[in-house]
């Protein structure tokens, strides 16, 4: 018994509802040793449907086609008392005893998971009433046939046995349709002649009954016909199946049924109304269709309303990785196969609710495998069709790889035209290459070398490569075995794939391999007009054989950079000259300076080879005075370089012929314009004067100077400046202030404080701050926080910047005496008595005849040609300073005597008694002044042997008068 119940649950799986059923009805008989058993199913109106029998002749039966569910005959009894039933031969219903072989009939009922559908009955031989085990196993029985009828699928359609001919003739003739009337509460059916036709009845032998139709039903087709029928009058909804019916000649013909549950007053079904035609030629096309769906090529699945899968041919199988049983019934998305699919269902609901395809790539785990799917709805669901596209993924992958590396390269190529383009120094157009060359490429290294004789030397700053092995091959000479000069020889690209290729081809340097540890290069000749003048080595660190059009396009990028460093080249040769001009313009060294400390810092602009025209200056003059200049010629070039020249030496001139500041910018505001409308230049000039502790500014269109005090406060001079020199209308005002000994003048061009990312407001409270906390002890480390502070980072600036820091330091008043003098002939004596005293008193007694020999020549002049007051002023400093003021305007000046003059020889005499001498105005009138060395220097002072000056007569005397 156990073995029969394991026989039937190895059964494969996919059998038939028929199969099912026949296969339980033979082991329930042969398990009790029954001579024969049938199997009934409930019907519409309750009526019990023979759909299979066994061992039982066909006469014997056929009373029991169908039963009435209120029938005593034991089938009806299970299904009525839902369970089993044992009926002896005397109780066999209304057949005869003699009737019926055997003892009895056993009956069991059938169930789904609601109600009974029907019963198997065993017709029992000698053994007479089942025991309880083999009524339990009866029950057994029963059960598996219910869950395979639920598991079982619709049946096929026996394959066509009409040649292709009489199908489409058959096809060819018009479809006849029937109608029919159901009454549903007495099981009254009406047909018309059509539907007489559809079923094979003949009109004279049709009973006018429900079972009249269940009989003619494929049984077979018994439990899903009956259960829609019984489903439409639940739902009150719509029947619709279609089934197999049986023909008088014992054929079957495909049949399709619909109709509609009609209700009556109260609500309840009454009756059902619908139509009935032959289906077997469109349901031969649909199963030759099936069978074309499920060997085709591609996968195909179709899905209900409900998203349950309903058909998958074998390609869908393989796709999805199951089987047919494991995916028929699924719902849609929850396929293992399909759940990683991100929002899959969405896309489902999506497309059946707006009818419109779509469609997606479905890619294995491992990502090799690639299918198309699309999804297309249709009226009764979906359908998905699954296209192996792995091939033509790759393809358009790697043409799609293949132009973005190109569109990629064309954009570098792009980057690198327009960065060559900007590019100004031999510097700029390496970076250039190492930036938009070596990425795309995949390189690592980066060597530019140029030729000069028979020697190469590196350019610009090498990527890529280890020291030693650039100072190894810095101004190598030229040798036969190596690949740059092989390359740059034969004027074109030299590859090499691999240590042992480059090895192998030139073993002298076969050791640079291990040095440099690249693995491949290129060599790349840098040839312009025909001329190769230098080499490009793109280095990996990688083996790598480049393709063909790797190698043309290094090839042409080599041209763009080979014409870019020929245009650098000569832009370095420019900017080495200008340098070479800016730096001659400029001064060498600061003055060394008793009255004060400068230092002084220059930036030029990074605008190309073009020099600026800003320009710095400190010059000593007269009795312990300096001019501190600083200016700025508008504009950038050799123009404004020559200008910036012009307006220094003028300054320099101007200053040394002891001009006021307002007369010297009225002398650079004639030179600026008499260049042209459009130059123009601002400039700042302050006259420090150690004696008085006082400064004298004067500025056209500059930016005032600061002022930082010995107590670190910081201000800038208040004043209205005059406007650029070129632009403005003398005369020029000028500002005298008082200057604290030891205080810092801090005077700058406008590219120090201002830029396109700041005003020159901002960059003057910047400069302010910082000069308020900076250490002041060392003037260059200032000029340097100054630079650093205001331009960080090394940051270039649009615009030339001048820097000039000065600390001023006041004459002590040991060093300076100072006495009137009458407006007589006995001022000459008086200042040679008053020279003699003050250099006893210094301890410059050397100097005293030479001095006291000046003094007189000098007070004399001024008392004859000139009026008063008379001063007389000695300033020891860096040399000894005899000055004597008055307040005549008129100024001397140095005459050819001849040889009876008997005057015109004292400016002579004091020209070559005195190191330098000069005049220059005063507020009063005039000063004219001398300056003699100080012993021990190297220079010899003048002196006078054998003259006692004192022998002078004073102006207007006799000698010998006295």
């Amino acid at each position: 018994m156990n073995d029969r119940l394991a026989l039937l649950a190895a059964a494969e799986e996919g059998l038939t509802e028929g199969e099912v059923l026949r296969l339980a009805l033979q082991h329930a008989v042969t398990e009790l040793d029954g001579l024969g058993g049938a199997v009934h199913l409930r019907g519409p109106m309750s009526a019990l449907r023979l759909v299979t029998s066994a061992g039982l002749p066909p006469a014997l039966i056929r009373r029991w086609q169908i039963v009435e569910e209120d029938s005593p005959a034991a089938p009806a009894r299970a299904v009525r008392h839902k369970g089993h039933v044992w009926a002896p031969r005397s109780s066999t219903g209304s057949a005869a005893a003699s009737d019926w072989p055997g003892t009895g009939m056993a009956s069991v009922v059938l169930r789904d998971d609601t109600r009974p559908v029907g019963s198997l009955t065993v017709v029992t031989g000698t053994t007479g009433e089942p025991t309880e085990e083999q009524w339990a196993f009866l029950a057994a029985v029963t059960s598996w046939a219910k869950e395979r009828l639920e598991q079982a699928p619709p049946p096929a359609r026996p394959a066509a046995e009409e040649d292709g001919a009489g199908r489409l003739r058959q096809a060819l003739r018009a479809v006849e349709v029937g109608t029919w009337e159901w009454d549903v509460k007495t099981g009254e059916l009406r047909w018309d002649d059509a539907a007489m036709a559809v079923y094979g009845v003949d009109p004279a032998e049709f009973v006018p009954r429900v079972e009249s139709w269940m009989k003619v039903v494929h049984p077979d087709d018994v439990p899903w016909t009956f259960a829609a029928a019984e489903r439409a009058i639940r739902d009150r909804g719509t029947f619709e199946a279609e089934y197999r019916v049986g023909r008088p000649d014992g054929s079957y013909r495909w049949t399709e049924a619909r109709g509609r549950v009609e209700l009556d007053s109260a609500g309840e079904p009454s009756r059902m109304i619908g139509t009935a035609w032959e289906s077997t030629e469109s349901r031969s096309a649909r199963d030759a269709l099936s069978r074309a769906l499920r060997h085709m090529s591609d996968g195909f699945l179709a899905a209900d309303d409900d998203w349950h899968i309903t058909f998958v041919n074998h390609k869908a199988e393989e796709v999805l990785g199951s089987s047919e049983e494991e995916l028929l019934g699924q719902v849609l998305w929850t396929l293992k196969s399909l759940r990683r699919i991100a929002g899959l269902e969405g896309r489902c609901r999506n497309a059946a609710a707006g009818a419109v395809p779509t469609s997606f790539d479905l890619r294995e785990p491992d990502g090799e495998q690639c299918h198309h799917v699309r999804l297309v709805p249709v009226p009764d669901g979906v359908t998905l069709y699954f296209t192996d596209v792995t091939d033509r993924r790759r393809d358009e992958a790697e043409r799609a790889a293949a132009a973005r590396a190109a569109t990629e390269r064309s954009a570098r190529i792009a980057e690198l035209t327009e960065a060559l383009a900007k590019a100004t120094t031999s510097q700029d157009v390496v970076e250039a290459v190492a930036q938009r060359v070596l990425p795309p490429f995949h390189a690592t290294g980066l060597l530019v070398q140029t030729v000069e004789g028979d020697h190469t030397y590196n350019l610009g700053r090498p990527v890529g490569y280890p020291e030693a092995f650039l100072e190894d091959i810095d101004g190598r000479a030229r040798v036969a075995s190596d690949p740059v000069w092989e390359a740059i020889s034969a004027g074109g690209p030299l590859f090499v794939s691999s240590p042992e290729e480059y090895a192998a081809r030139f073993p002298e340097m076969a050791h640079h391999s291990a040095m440099t540890g690249k693995q491949s290069c290129a060599f790349l000749p840098l040839t312009v007009s025909g001329v190769s003048f230098g080499i490009c080595v793109i280095a990996f660190d990688q083996r790598r054989h480049l393709t063909a059009e790797e190698r043309t396009l290094l090839s042409a990028i080599s041209g763009l950079v080979a014409q870019a460093l020929e245009r650098a080249r000569l832009y370095d040769a420019e900017h080495t000259r200008s340098r070479a001009l800016q730096r001659a313009l400029l001064p060498r060294r600061l003055p060394e300076l008793p009255s004060c400390t400068a230092a002084a810092r220059y930036l030029p602009t990074e605008r190309g080879a073009a020099v600026g025209g800003d320009w710095y200056d400190v010059i000593p003059l007269s009795a312990g005075r300096v001019a501190l200049v600083v200016g700025d010629v508008m504009g950038h070039g050799l123009n404004e370089a020559v200008t910036m020249g012009r307006l220094r030496t003028a300054v320099h001139t101007l200053a040394g012929l002891e001009l006021p500041p307002d007369e010297i910018m009225n002398h650079l505001n004639d030179i600026v314009g008499g260049l042209g409308e459009d130059s123009y230049a601002t400039c700042l000039y302050a006259l420090y004067d150690s004696t008085a502790g006082t400064c004298t500014f004067t500025r056209a269109g500059h930016p005032p100077p600061a002022i930082v005090g010995p107590d670190r406060k910081v201000h800038f001079l208040q004043d209205t400046p005059d406007p650029p020199l070129g632009a403005a209308e003398p005369p020029f005002s000028t500002v005298e202030i008082e200057v604290p000994d030891e205080s810092l003048l801090v005077l700058f061009t406008d590219g120090l404080v201002e830029s396109s990312e700041r005003d020159a407001d901002q960059g003057m409270a910047d400069l302010a701050r910082l000069l308020s906390h900076a250490d002041a002890q060392d003037l260059h480390a200032l000029c340097d926080d100054i630079i650093n502070g205001l331009l960080p980072g090394g940051r270039t600036t649009g615009d030339d910047v001048a820097l000039l820091v000065a600390r001023v330091h006041a004459l002590p008043s040991g060093q300076l005496a100072s006495w009137p003098l009458p407006e007589a002939p006995q001022a000459a004596g008086m200042a040679r008595r008053h020279v003699r005293e003050q250099l006893t008193e210094w301890g410059l007694d050397e100097l005293t005849p030479t001095t006291e020999l000046l003094a007189s020549e000098l007070v004399g002049n001024v008392v004859r040609h000139g009026r008063g007051p008379v001063r007389l002023r000695l300033l020891r400093g860096t040399d000894l300073v005899c000055e004597v003021c008055d307040g005549s305007l008129t100024m001397p000046r140095v005459r050819h005597a001849s040889e009876t003059d008997e005057g015109g020889r004292g400016l002579q005499l004091i020209a070559s008694l005195s190191q330098r001498w000069g005049t220059r105005y005063t507020q009063d009138g005039k000063a004219i002044w001398t300056a003699q060395q100080l012993p021990g220097d190297d220079t010899p002072v003048p002196t006078l042997e054998a003259f006692d000056v004192d022998a002078v007569p004073p102006l207007g005397e006799e000698p010998g008068a006295g």
